[in-house]
């Protein structure tokens, strides 16, 4: 990993005298193609929420955090647990700042266009940094469409919310500038990510540790120490402080497996160095450029969050599905960048012309790719076609009066929270709701008889069923 060489800088101080005779790069081009990715991410998930698709329980958490927030409240979130304060499971204060758009528009679907134009505003910075630095509109345009169609971030849209949304620009900015030189301002992008979630303490030293390798070894070893110190702030004394279980609850994904069964170090290694699906993630991720990546400094920020899924024993951390791959995106891209300019002047033939034709590679593996990724649904007619089951959700939400309590099931929890106190099913013990909301499909396909539920849910009341359809029904308490 040779390549980020640092370009001579002027005598004023970081700017980078190439940078400051290059063109200036024109915003518009990119501001409209990311207009149409935000079109295209947030009516993604706009169908997938009014069609009752929402994937987990996530968004439904999420609204009721920023709810809190807008409400000038500490955080919590009920269908964690009653009363349960967010920041004792991840910290991510960074949510807060949701808070303004939530006054305007009070509803979950306000998170989805947020993340919906935070993926889409990172792309700007992707694709001019690539016109800056390679020099071609063609090149910065391409890349444009190729990062905003990449399987990690079309997998983050498809599940929903998640306060990564953040961290994808803060690090699009901070790799930008690395590769520009601007060793000051990569420091202020990186240090909010601490405020993301907690594991990009981790990410922020590895910024650092890039840093020192490009010859600021003060400032990246001040980074790399404040880094991780937050992150042992967060997970050691933050969180357990917050948390009514008073520890950081995630270490179980890596000492205990699916079953609770306790593992050992020796056990954990092998399981993270011979799972095919590990692997395949990180294949996939540097694939997507040639794996010309690999050779640019920037790749060492994916170690931390390549890390932490690597030794983890949910298997939802591994491959390519849900969100947490798309804090990789700008990183690969980047990187693919700062590899490209440095290849041109290669001794090696093959090395050079394969940086010539790299980002026109990387466009065409995208463009491939996104053939079989969540965006092709928005071209299938069925996509937005009625749906009996999504009417008879619609009916159910409906029957529960604004301002009650309610315990509900997965496919209607993020539809309740901005005007109801709301409960995740069986997760309620303490607090006896107003009303049950019941899917009687639940995970297991079949059909459940919902006064039983009921009385299994809550043996100290009694409920009376006020609306009910072939797959929901709703109970009131007597």
């Amino acid at each position: 990993m040779d390549v980020l060489r640092r370009p001579s800088a002027d005598p004023a101080g970081e700017r980078p005298a190439e940078d400051t005779a290059a063109a200036p790069v024109p915003y518009l081009p990119y501001v409209l193609i990311a207009a149409v990715l935000t079109g295209l991410y947030f009516l993604y998930s706009w169908v997938q929420y009014d069609h009752f698709r929402t994937p987990s329980w996530d968004l439904g958490i999420f609204g009721q955090a920023v709810r809190s927030y807008a409400e000038f409240r500490l955080p919590v979130s009920d269908i964690k647990g009653p009363g349960f304060p967010i920041l004792g499971d991840h910290f991510s204060p960074v949510t807060a700042l949701l808070a303004p758009l939530y006054w305007l528009w009070p509803s979950p679907v306000a998170l989805l266009f947020a993340q919906a134009a935070l993926f889409a505003g990172s792309a700007v910075i992707v694709g001019r940094t690539a016109q800056q630095i390679l020099g071609s509109r063609a090149t910065g345009l391409a890349l444009t469409v190729a990062y905003g169609l990449s399987w990690g971030l079309q997998e983050a849209v498809k599940s929903d919310f998640h306060e990564i949304a953040f961290a994808v620009p803060l690090l699009a900015l901070t790799c930008r500038a690395l590769l520009l030189g601007r060793w000051t301002a990569a420091v202020a992008w990186s240090a909010p990510l601490v405020l993301v979630k907690e594991d990009m303490g981790l990410t922020v030293a590895m910024v650092g540790v890039v840093l020192a390798l490009k010859g600021q070894k003060k400032l990246g070893a001040a980074l790399a120490a404040f880094g991780a110190a937050f992150f042992a702030l967060t997970v050691l004394v933050l969180i357990p402080a917050a948390s009514k279980l008073g520890q950081y609850d995630y270490w179980a994904k890596i000492e205990k497996t699916g079953t609770g069964a306790e593992t050992s170090f020796v056990q954990i290694a092998a399981d993270a160095l011979t799972s095919g699906d590990r692997w395949e993630m990180v294949l996939h991720l540097f694939a997507i450029t040639g794996f010309l990546a690999l050779r640019s400094p920037l790749a060492l920020l994916v170690l931390p969050t390549l890390g932490w899924r690597f030794v983890s024993q949910d298997a939802n951390h591994w491959g390519m599905h849900w969100h947490y791959s798309a804090v990789l995106m700008p990183i690969v891209f980047l990187a693919l960048v700062d590899v490209v300019r440095a290849v041109r002047t290669s001794p090696r033939p093959w090395l050079a012309a394969y940086g010539k034709v790299a980002v026109a590679a990387a466009t065409a593996v995208a463009l491939t790719l996104a053939a079989n990724l969540p965006l092709r649904e928005l071209l299938k007619s069925e996509t937005y076609a009625a749906d009996p089951r999504a009417e008879q959700a619609r009916a159910a939400v409906a029957a529960v009066p604004a301002g009650a309590s309610v315990e509900a099931d997965v496919p209607l929890l993020a539809h309740l929270t901005a005007d109801h106190t709301v409960y995740w099913v069986g997760t309620s013990k303490g607090a006896t709701p107003d009303y049950l909301a019941l899917d009687l499909r639940g995970w297991s396909g079949q059909t459940s008889d919902p006064a039983v539920t009921a009385s299994q849910l809550h043996p100290e009341a009694s409920y009376e069923i006020v609306h009910r359809s072939e797959g929901f029904a709703v109970l009131k308490r007597k």
